[in-house]
């Protein structure tokens, strides 16, 4: 496995599934968890050739970072996905999975009540910040295209989560963020919803780079590629409900695109 030139303490260990690049180039940066208990396990699992599913860079909850994939590589990582009409995000994208139990830990008895999603440690922000900061400055990622795996996979994935400090990243100069509007009363759209404010919406949303058909009609898609914005850009409430929180804080994410 090649080096990148990297200045970070980053250990090796060697996932084989992997493959060459089917195109190009590099433009998309995307942030997993692991979903799993055990951090062990989850990086396991990523160097199983029975999984088939692998990273780039894996971040443990102390800061270590490890390479799985050379970044010249295809890992597999995104899945089936889609982002600005682009379904091989694999090829075009670097991929980091941060240790996190996630959503699963909600469902989990071991879990102390009340559950919560379990939050991300300094030490391992600070190390996803610095890898983030390392690729960036060697490839051409715009910030608009440094992503959640939620937002190319709505229907499947739900990681990194609304516990994901999002904001963070931005104060250091990582991602495309807007502080989020405040939930408020109001008009909301929602589920079972037609005419020209959903299309009006939908086509905001496909014109961010989310998969998501312009038809005028809430269906179940467009809930979950809402839930999915709303992990990512305004996580105080993930409901799937396009209230106007959630419309002005896309509409300001929108006109501060380049």
């Amino acid at each position: 496995m090649s080096g990148t030139g990297s200045a970070l303490p980053i250990s090796e260990r060697s996932s084989p599934n992997h493959g060459e690049r089917k195109s190009g180039p590099v433009d998309i940066l995307l942030l997993h968890y692991t979903g799993m208990a055990d951090a062990d396990q989850a990086l396991d699992w990523l160097c199983d050739t029975q999984s088939g599913v692998s990273c780039h860079y894996f971040i443990h909850e102390d800061g270590r970072i490890v390479r799985l994939v050379d970044e010249g590589q295809r890992a597999w990582h995104a899945g089936a996905s889609c982002w600005a009409g682009e379904s091989d995000i694999n090829s075009r994208s670097i991929g980091l999975e941060i240790a996190n139990y996630g959503h699963a830990a909600l469902a989990d008895p071991a879990t102390p009540a009340p559950a919560a999603l379990p939050a991300f440690p300094d030490p391992q922000i600070d190390a996803v910040i610095a890898l983030c900061a390392d690729i960036l400055a060697r490839h051409e990622i715009p910030p608009y295209r440094v992503l959640a795996h939620s937002d190319v996979a709505p229907a499947r994935k739900e990681d990194p989560g609304e516990a994901f400090p999002w904001a963070r990243l931005a104060e250091a100069g990582i991602g495309h963020w807007v502080e989020p509007e405040p939930v408020r009363g109001g008009r909301f759209i929602s589920l079972g919803d037609c005419g020209e404010p959903v299309e009006a919406l939908q086509s905001m949303l496909a014109l961010y780079g989310y998969e998501i058909p312009v038809s005028g009609r809430f269906d179940e898609t467009t809930k979950q590629v809402v839930m999915a914005f709303q992990r990512h850009f305004r996580p105080e409430r993930v409901d799937g409900i396009a209230d106007a929180s959630s419309i002005q804080t896309l509409h300001n994410l929108m006109s501060r695109l380049p």
